[in-house]
């Protein structure tokens, strides 16, 4: 298993795309899933932020993590660096790959200077807080409760 960027296999973006609209669209505002196609296709283009580390199985897909400016509207004053999207396909769940992707994802952005690191999430807050995120309260996205955390990377 590898963990690489989306621009190194950029045919998988619109299959991520797919998984990420089916799992997240109740949370946007409008988000259809041509903009997630747009956006993964974007990410596929480049190794700087915004992008997607993606971790790959020979060429099989099974799992994603992005790493964005914005994640959210509703959210844009509490930080300016968001992770995003951890997806693993219900098969690889329990293997250990989303705290790979995760702390790839951290590594990835203390390498980019980013002194403060935010993610949302509506139900997985304990996971988090034991790969060593924080909480920093909680919002409210479409009606959703989510969990404020955040991680310092460098």
């Amino acid at each position: 298993m590898a963990i690489r960027f989306l621009a190194d296999a950029p045919g998988h973006a619109d299959t991520l795309a797919g998984w990420h609209h089916a799992q997240w669209q109740h949370l946007y505002e409008g988000w259809t899933l041509e903009q997630t196609r747009e956006e993964l296709r974007d990410h596929a283009t480049r190794r700087t932020r915004p992008t997607t580390l993606v971790a790959l199985e020979g060429e099989r897909l099974l799992g994603s993590v992005s790493l964005v400016d914005e994640d959210a509207p509703e959210l844009r004053d509490q930080g300016d660096a968001w992770l995003a999207s951890l997806y693993v396909v219900p098969e690889a769940r329990g293997t250990g790959l989303g705290k790979q992707l995760v702390q790839a994802l951290v590594d990835f952005a203390a390498g980019q200077g980013v002194a403060r690191l935010w993610l949302f999430t509506p139900d997985h807050a304990d996971y988090y807080a034991r790969l060593g995120w924080r909480p920093q309260g909680e919002a409210s996205l479409r009606g959703t409760r989510v969990h404020l955390m955040d991680i310092l990377p460098a």
